[in-house]
C-alpha cells in the first residue's frame, strides 16, 4: 500500500502525463488489462481515461484494472485514473519513505 506522501509524489509525477489508454463502450476487458499491465511494467506510472460513452464509471473501471493488474490506484480525477505499479525490469521511480 502507498502512503499519503508517496501518493502525493506520484500525483506530482503524473501531472504532465497524457492518458495512454481509453475505456470506452466495451468497458474494461481482459485484453485491455493485459496491455495496461505491460504498460505499467514499462512505465510504472500511467493515466487511463474513461470515455463518456463507457458503461462503467471511473471508480468501477479503476477497480477492475487494479484487480486485474495488482497496480496501486494513485487517484481518480473526473474521468482520469492514475495507476502505479513498481516495474520488475525497468524500475525508475524512487518512492519517498
Amino acid at each position: 500500500m502507498l502512503t499519503g506522501k508517496q501518493k502525493r509524489y506520484l500525483r506530482s509525477l503524473a501531472h504532465h502525463l497524457d492518458p495512454i489508454f481509453q475505456v470506452g463502450k466495451g468497458g474494461v476487458n481482459e485484453n485491455m488489462v493485459k496491455q495496461i499491465n505491460e504498460a505499467l511494467e514499462a512505465r510504472e506510472l500511467i493515466k487511463v481515461s474513461v470515455l463518456k460513452n463507457s458503461l462503467e464509471d471511473a471508480d468501477e473501471a479503476a477497480a477492475a484494472i487494479v484487480e486485474g493488474t495488482n497496480a496501486e490506484l494513485v487517484q481518480i480525477i473526473g474521468h482520469t485514473i492514475v495507476l502505479y505499479k513498481e516495474s520488475k525490469e525497468n524500475k525508475e521511480i524512487e518512492l519517498p519513505r
